[in-house]
């Protein structure tokens, strides 16, 4: 009776540790990539203007859209165009904006640094679109027109794949 409980106790072991293990739920980063709102454009010389009135009411309307969306982190290139675009966002969300250069970026060590997490990325007409065919891997987006401000791109990577859609919101 002994060796058949042993043998009992054995197989159960031996049988529960062969068990299929739970899948891990697979790690998606989302990324939302803006152009700055529309910017003062009454002196050409100004290379860092701020924005117009209707480029703050754009940024206003930005924290509008994004209100039920949970950001991990909000990044911005540092000019006073694309900081104001994403301050409304970032006090809204209570995060602070943290800064990239987009002539100098590793993107893989940004994809890495933010890996799982849902990310808002305001950049300018010629940095947004190629952000996000860096990000893609491929070349599939082409500069944004320079009277528009509406486009968000919105990124999706996982081990499964990498997907891209684009709206334009008014």
């Amino acid at each position: 009776m002994y060796k058949l409980f042993l043998v009992a106790l054995i197989s159960l072991v031996v049988f529960s540790s062969c068990a299929e293990q739970p899948e891990k739920k697979e790690e998606v980063s989302t990324y939302y990539l803006i152009r700055h709102a529309e910017k003062e454009r009454t002196d050409k010389s100004n290379r860092n203007p701020n924005l117009n009135d209707i480029g703050l009411e754009r940024a206003q309307n930005w924290r509008v859209h994004f209100k039920t969306i949970k950001f991990d982190a909000i990044y911005s290139t540092e000019y006073n165009r694309t900081k104001q675009t994403a301050l409304p966002t970032a006090e809204a969300k209570n995060l602070d904006i943290q800064f990239y250069d987009p002539s100098d970026m590793n993107i893989d060590a940004f994809i890495e640094t933010t890996k799982g997490q849902t990310v808002l990325i305001v950049g300018h007409s010629n940095t947004t679109p190629k952000f996000v065919n860096n990000l893609l891997g491929n070349k599939k987006y082409e500069d944004i027109a320079d009277n528009n401000n509406a486009n968000l791109y919105i990124v999706t990577l996982s081990k499964s794949g990498k997907t891209s859609e684009l709206s334009v919101v008014n």
